[in-house]
């Protein structure tokens, strides 16, 4: 009876068991995994100003912060709160491990401010997220029309 295939097999087997622990696999918990979805802005009724909305997915298993929003769009991108009916400018935002952070009408949102020209449905722009620990993120905002409400609620 010849034993080798047997040994090899096991062997084998024991190789790959050991691998799917190494922790080497295709998603590092360690640090942040983010992603972002949902990205709008209502065309604005204002000639300088507007607001965007969109959400910010992480996946990791580190938390991170949004610390900066820019766009060519505007002389500036500000980040508010809303808490109460009152908005608040914000330097940062926390990024939860396994969480999300979402800009949405009556909440947390964008403001672009001293727009270089008024955006219009059917434009898109050109955002760049920069955090605290991840490389920054750079996202398309689709203009929608000024009375767009998103089905996925942000």
């Amino acid at each position: 009876m010849n034993r080798r295939p047997l040994v090899l097999a096991t062997a084998l087997a024991g190789t790959l068991a050991l691998a799917g622990c190494s922790g080497s696999g295709s998603s590092d918990t360690s640090k942040a995994e983010l992603s972002v979805s949902g990205t709008y802005m209502p065309q604005p009724v204002s000639a300088d100003m507007a607001a965007g909305f969109l959400t910010i997915t992480n996946k990791g298993g580190t938390k991170d912060e949004l610390t900066k929003v820019s766009s060519t769009a505007a002389g500036q991108v500000t980040m508010h709160s809303t808490t109460g009916g009152e908005m608040r400018e914000q330097s940062s935002f926390a990024i939860p491990a396994h969480g999300r952070l979402v800009f949405r009408s009556g909440g947390n949102h964008l403001m672009f401010e001293q727009l270089r020209q008024q955006p219009k449905q059917g434009q898109t722009v050109t955002l760049k997220l920069t955090f605290a620990k991840s490389g920054p993120l750079t996202v398309e905002m689709p203009v929608k029309s000024a009375t767009y409400h998103p089905t996925t609620g942000n």
